[in-house]
């Protein structure tokens, strides 16, 4: 791989969580980093912690890929982010003209990548090795309640929900299609951050328990040791040959056994939990791509209580604020 020189840095989906994270985590360098963030909202939050900041239309329109070399060209991007689930489907499939631009774009190849958006194929795929679920399309396949029905290509929680009965089924079948349908898991839940290097060979994993959860984001998460935990989630990157970072999520079944629920391909919206006990994702990337030797960190186990945070923006720009103000 050829090492990248400069350090300017796009981040896409600047109005969420894990860009935010990836954000907060970047200032945190040594060195002089630029931070140039994206979005399709033209008041995100990202924009106001950002050194430039870009709008881009929605990944589905033609002008997408027109408007995002433009800013690589015009900011001279040398790394693109995975910090968005929209953006980071783009940036693989043409990973090849990124290149050609300057811009590395670090995430996983394309493959990896739609193994991952598909949960069915996820489950189709990871469970001829690791403990997953039961999954399936079919709803007559179901064999009891509760279980939980969620949309096959979802994101975050959106669309999920449990379902204790037939009539919940039958109802919830009503109102949306493409759902799979998978076993019910109460126990504990946990959200485990992974790094691997651009060949594929994993680094690092950092799981936490998810103690606080909020339209599919944690609000308050404990940081734990456990190399059992980090040990199978780091087979599983490597068996799905993931590139760069990926967020795991795991969860008790009845039995007390943990099962892998699903795999996203790029920085998490609890990023931040990760850099906080010592493991800071981007900038290890940063490190990574401009080929410095990496260093394992030690991680603390810590816990992290997250709140709501207030950027004031007054023509355009934030503005500092006094909290004395009456």
């Amino acid at each position: 791989m050829k090492e990248v020189s400069n350090s300017t840095i796009l981040v896409p989906g600047a109005s969420a969580p894990a860009a935010i994270n990836t954000i907060k985590s970047l200032r945190m360098v040594k060195y002089p980093v630029k931070i140039v963030s994206s979005d399709t909202n033209p008041v995100s939050a990202g924009f106001y912690m950002s050194d430039a900041h870009e709008l881009l239309p929605e990944v589905e329109s033609k002008l997408y890929l027109t408007r995002l070399f433009e800013i690589i060209a015009k900011h001279k991007i040398s790394i693109l982010m995975p910090s968005s689930g929209y953006d980071i489907y783009h940036y693989s499939k043409n990973k090849e003209k990124l290149l050609r631009l300057g811009a590395l774009p670090v995430v996983s190849d394309e493959k990896t990548m739609e193994t991952c958006r598909d949960k069915m194929q996820t489950f189709d795929y990871l469970s001829k090795k690791f403990d997953l679920p039961f999954t399936t399309l079919d709803s007559r396949k179901i064999g009891g309640f509760p279980l939980i029905a969620k949309p096959r290509f979802g994101k975050g929680s959106k669309g999920i929900v449990k379902i204790d009965n037939e009539n919940d089924l039958k109802y919830i079948q009503s109102k949306q299609d493409g759902l799979i349908f998978q076993q019910y898991l109460p126990g504990t839940e946990y959200t485990i951050d992974v790094l691997s290097n651009l060949e594929g060979e994993p680094i690092i994993a950092v799981p936490r328990i998810r103690l606080q959860t909020k339209a599919g984001i944690s609000t308050m998460g404990k940081i734990v040791k456990d190399e059992n935990i980090s040990e199978t989630c780091k087979s599983v990157a490597k068996y799905l040959k993931i590139k760069g970072p990926c967020c795991i999520q795991m969860k008790e079944s009845e039995e007390g056994i943990l099962k892998i629920v699903e795999v996203n391909p790029r920085l998490g919206g609890g990023t931040i939990f990760t850099t906080l006990a010592g493991a800071n994702f981007p900038a290890m990337i940063l490190d990574m791509v401009k080929g410095k030797k990496l260093k394992i960190p030690k991680i603390s186990e810590i816990t992290i209580v997250r709140y709501f945070e207030e950027i004031v923006v007054e023509n355009g720009k934030a503005m500092k604020y006094d909290l004395n103000l009456v």
